[in-house]
Formats: C-alpha cells, sequence, structure tokens
C-alpha cells in the first residue's frame, strides 16, 4: 500500500512552480523547489538591464480583476497591494487609421448596460455589435472563433480582436473558441467588476515572484537554483530517483514530484506524453524615458506594430502578441518602427530613447484547437508524479491565472494520492 505523502520535489521555480510550492506549505508538507535556471519566475521574471541601468519585466503581462486564483495567490504571499488596478475606466484606445480615441467604461454589474451608451463603448460601435460576444458563451466544442463568429467589423477590429490576441497569444480567428469562451465566460459574462486590467506594480518580480520566495524561505522550504533535471528513474508505479545536476537523488516511498517544467521539457522526462507541439512567440520593447503627463497606464494600439503600450513611472513599454511574423526582424527595426507608434500615441519627438527588445519565440503553446487538445492534465500513469504549467490542461489559455491554477491543481492531487494510506 502508498505511504502517505509527506515530501515532495516541485521542478521549476515559474508561477506554476511556485504555486505548487506554496499550496503543499499550507498543507504541511514538505517541500524542495528546483529550478535549472539562477532566478525564479520563469516567463514571468524581472531583471537589471545594463544597457538601460534599469529593473525591467521581460515581458508586460497583466491579469484581470476577476482573476481568482490570482488573487488569492497574492493574498497567500502578503503581495496584494502590488497589483495596480486601473479602476472603473478600463484601458485606453488610440486607432492610428484616423487618429481615433476611447477609453472603455463598463459598469460593474453583469447586466451590460455600458454599451447602450456612446462614450462609453468603443468609438463608432453600436449596441448591436455586442450581441455578437453571445456566440462565445458556449460554442461547440473543437471549432475555431471563426468557425463560431463573423471576425470583422469595427467592434472586432478595435476591441474584441485585440483583446482575444492578447488573452490566446493566437491569430484569434483560428484560435480555439472553447478557450476564447473560457476567457469571455470569466469576464465580459460577468460584469466590469471581472476584468479591470490589473498591473504588476513595480515589476513583475516584485509581485509574483520575491513575495512567494520570501515566503517559502520563512516556512522552511529548501530552494535549489542551477540544478537541472535531466532524466527520471521510473518504475511501472512511480518516480524512483532523479538525475539533478551531476547526481542521482532517490525519490523516498514517502516523496512525490511536481513537473512545473515547459512541454518540451517534460516530454523529454516523462515516456509517450502528449503536449502542445507549436508555440507563439510575443516581443516586448521598452524605452527608458518617462511617459508623458497624463498618459493612461495601458494603452491599446490599433492599426500599428505595437499593440499595447504600458506606461510605467521610468518608462514605456509595448507588447506585441503573436508576434511570429516580426520576432525574426532585427532589434534595431523593431526598435524603430515600435517607436513610431508610441511617438504618434504619446506625442513625442522622433527621437529614439535608450531601448531594450526581449523576444519570447516559445511564449506560449499555439491556442487552437488542435494544439489545445493535446494539452495532458495533471495526473500521470505513476502515482507519485504531477505536472503542472499553464500549457497543461486548465480549461484557460497560457496565462498567469491558469499557470497559478494548475501548480494549485498539482498540489491538491500530490496530496490527496496518499491522504488515505
Amino acid at each position: 500500500m502508498p505511504r502517505r505523502i509527506r515530501k515532495v520535489f516541485v521542478i521549476g521555480a515559474g508561477l506554476a512552480g511556485l504555486a505548487a510550492a506554496i499550496r503543499l506549505t499550507q498543507r504541511g508538507l514538505q517541500v524542495t523547489l528546483v529550478e535549472a535556471a539562477m532566478q525564479a519566475g520563469g516567463r514571468c521574471r524581472s531583471y537589471f538591464d545594463p544597457m538601460l541601468e534599469m529593473t525591467i519585466d521581460n515581458g508586460n503581462h497583466f491579469v484581470v480583476s476577476g482573476n481568482a486564483g490570482v488573487a488569492a495567490y497574492l493574498k497567500d504571499i502578503g503581495a496584494s497591494d502590488r497589483l495596480h488596478n486601473l479602476g472603473a475606466r478600463g484601458p485606453a484606445f488610440h486607432d492610428l487609421r484616423d487618429g481615433s480615441k476611447w477609453t472603455l467604461w463598463p459598469n460593474d454589474g453583469a447586466l451590460a448596460w455600458w454599451v447602450l451608451v456612446p462614450g462609453r463603448r468603443v468609438r463608432a460601435t453600436h449596441a448591436s455589435d455586442y450581441l455578437k460576444l453571445a456566440a462565445l458563451l458556449f460554442p461547440p466544442k473543437g471549432r475555431r472563433i471563426e468557425q463560431v463568429m463573423d471576425c470583422r467589423g469595427l467592434l472586432w477590429d478595435r476591441l474584441l480582436g485585440p483583446f482575444l490576441l492578447g488573452a490566446l497569444n493566437t491569430d484569434p480567428r483560428a484560435a480555439s473558441a472553447d478557450l476564447a469562451s473560457a476567457v469571455i465566460r470569466r469576464t465580459f459574462a460577468r460584469g466590469g467588476h471581472a476584468y479591470r486590467p490589473c498591473i504588476a506594480h513595480p515589476t513583475l518580480a516584485a509581485a509574483f515572484v520575491d513575495p512567494a520566495l520570501r515566503y517559502l524561505a520563512r516556512n522552511h522550504v529548501e530552494i535549489r537554483f542551477g540544478k537541472r533535471l535531466r532524466a527520471l528513474t521510473l518504475s511501472p508505479e512511480r518516480v524512483t530517483a532523479m538525475a539533478l545536476g551531476d547526481g542521482v537523488e532517490p525519490v523516498p516511498e514517502d516523496a512525490a514530484v511536481i513537473l512545473a517544467t515547459p512541454p518540451w521539457v517534460t516530454q523529454e522526462l516523462v515516456p509517450g506524453l502528449t503536449v502542445p507541439t507549436q508555440f507563439s512567440a510575443i516581443v516586448n520593447a521598452h524605452f527608458k524615458v518617462r511617459p508623458p503627463r497624463g498618459a493612461p497606464p495601458m494603452l491599446g494600439v490599433i492599426g500599428g506594430t505595437a499593440e499595447w503600450v504600458f506606461a510605467f513611472e521610468d518608462r514605456l513599454s509595448v507588447t506585441v502578441s503573436g508576434a511570429d511574423a516580426i520576432v525574426d526582424e532585427s532589434r534595431q527595426t523593431l526598435a524603430e518602427r515600435f517607436w513610431r507608434d508610441v511617438a504618434k500615441v504619446h506625442d513625442l519627438g522622433p527621437e529614439i530613447p535608450p531601448w531594450q527588445i526581449v523576444k519570447e519565440r516559445r511564449a506560449t503553446f499555439n491556442a487552437t484547437p488542435e494544439q489545445d487538445a493535446r494539452r495532458p492534465g495533471a495526473e500521470t500513469a505513476w502515482r507519485n508524479l504531477r505536472l503542472a504549467g499553464d500549457w497543461t490542461q486548465t480549461g484557460l489559455p497560457a496565462t498567469i491565472e491558469g499557470a497559478i491554477l494548475s501548480g494549485n491543481r498539482a498540489a491538491e492531487l500530490t496530496v490527496g494520492a496518499g491522504s488515505g494510506s
């Protein structure tokens, strides 16, 4: 009979691994957190950039106010105050094609009367346009978005397309309607209070990573950086050992392993595992310049190369999702293209300030129906091995919320696996 699980090795210190380690610690288990890199956070990280002489994020991630997993995670680590909620007035937009500007202003309740008010909805759209969102509430399984709704018109160009591209990091026309539906039902369908954009302040690490590491240290979690998991030794029933770094570490009968590693790494470690194989890029730019007075913290750009411009105290940052078409362009070319858009929307001069370009070529799995079907669940054929990561089957796209929920799920399954023994 399997022994009660008392110790867990969590492999990978991205948000999924951090969330798993925190949940396991709360449940009274002994935890060792192992990370191949020399820092935690995975794709949600911050670092000091010597070219800009400032700390920047690898990318601009934002969450929404209705992300319950994120809220609980931040509360657990004492960092609830590290998210800047944009408030009732949502993100601003600027359409470079005709110079139009507007700011969304949804009401809090699920009855979306704000779409009836011209000054609160997308410029030049009609209230009836918003009815097309109903097609994404309960779409037929396995369809692309373009198969269940009309992906044309001003509302699509100015809101739905950019929103879904940012959420799915995939051409929204070809993306999974199931995943889009999960996003819509957790945001627009719940009312404005559930989709206020929230931005980490002052950095991603300050909000999501550093407080988590301090929490784990206070709770006596062993953290090993610079240790790569090279292989697992597997019996028919369980993981018996791990090749970590230059040595082999046994996995006792009362121990378990959670792999919170990227899909391509996990597939090499776990025989016969099906994982997503196609990925989408994200390109980010950081410009060392103080934003002009009154600059919105988050600005959607329509009709340009830049898609979202974020205003921080000491920099303006650009994010482009689904960036496969531009990821191979030179850094200089990208900086020049992005700055032209930034200068237009913020009425700045043509001279480019100091800049940095950050490319994530495999930022997320490609959120098509075919790739979504390849996502494994948290459980495996081995009773002491679980999987976590935003690429596992969370029912959500590859988001911060999905990563955290996947870590929680893997932790709870691990605790439950031995609780009755």
